[in-house]
């Protein structure tokens, strides 16, 4: 009977002094280092830490290659394409058909998602806009490129852009206009460098939809030729225009005619003296704003 007690109570005693199952320390081990840890998920982790750096320290803006996700340190770096969306929008904020690039410092239009329709990339350091920076976007219907240091735009590089309804090239250095799509309801080009010669004689002539154009703030030395029909807001005020003609505004030839649409023009803050030019006045519904004495 003796026996069997003392066996009994050894029975009892191993078992809590017996070490933790080998599933709870792989447990615990996993707990504190971290050892079975996916690669993909570390390495989602590191990319995720590099785009937040980016956008805190706002120096590196660059679309360069080291946003893509690569899971081999020996593979190449891709740059990014037109198809890359990945690096765009993560400078840039991407929200159904609009982005969003303001005062981040680009130098350079970025690649657009081929769905973009509004484009916001104002107050940047893009100095040029090149003719294949807008190749395969025919979705676009308003750019906004106000408060860049634009001086040069290629030949073409609005050409495709048979949507784009509004564009704004307001506070620029450019010196010449770029030939303009045809559907355009609004365009702005204060505060840029432009004179007369920058404009081409049927630069608006075909822009039959066109109804707000402002070129305030330039170096004009006369009112563009040919402007069309469908305009109602002309702004031309802090320029160096120093004469009109009796068919700038009207037709000298048929004193009948009537703009009727054209609302309001603003010519102050030029040399000219309005009141000398009556009869160039005569077809609009009211005088325009500037010196008359």
């Amino acid at each position: 009977m003796e026996t069997l007690q003392a066996t009994f109570f050894l029975f009892v005693f191993v078992p809590l002094v017996n070490p933790a199952p080998s599933l709870q320390q792989e447990s615990l081990q996993f707990y504190d280092y971290a050892t079975d840890a996916p690669m993909e998920s570390q390495i989602q982790h590191d990319y995720e830490m590099q785009s937040e750096d980016i956008r805190k320290d706002g120096t590196n803006v660059s679309l360069d290659t080291s946003l893509i996700l690569q899971s081999d340190d020996s593979q190449l770096d891709v740059p990014p394409t037109k198809d890359t969306n990945l690096p765009t929008c993560l400078l840039c904020v991407c929200l159904s058909g609009s982005v969003y690039c303001e005062e981040i410092d680009i130098e350079a239009v970025p690649p657009l998602p081929k769905e973009t329709a509004y484009l916001y990339a104002r107050f940047n350091k893009i100095k040029r806009i090149a003719a294949s920076d807008f190749a395969d976007i025919t979705t676009l219907r308003r750019i906004d490129f106000s408060g860049n240091r634009i001086e040069e735009i290629e030949d073409g590089a609005f050409s495709k852009l048979l949507l784009l309804e509004e564009l704004s090239l307001a506070e620029n250095r450019l010196v010449k206009l770029p030939v303009l799509p045809p559907k355009l309801t609004t365009f702005n080009a204060n505060q840029n460098r432009i004179k007369s010669r920058g404009i081409k004689a049927n630069a608006f002539k075909k822009l039959t939809n066109l109804a707000y154009l402002y070129l305030g703030h330039n170096a004009l030395e006369s009112v563009p030729l040919n402007l069309p029909e469908s305009l109602r807001i002309l702004h031309l005020q802090y320029n160096n225009i120093t004469t009109i003609t009796d068919d700038t505004f009207c037709k000298s030839n048929n004193t009948r005619y009537i703009r009727t649409r054209m609302d309001e023009i603003r010519m102050e803050g030029n040399p000219i003296v309005l009141a000398k030019h009556v009869n160039a006045f005569s077809c609009l519904r009211m005088l325009p704003v500037g010196t008359y004495y």
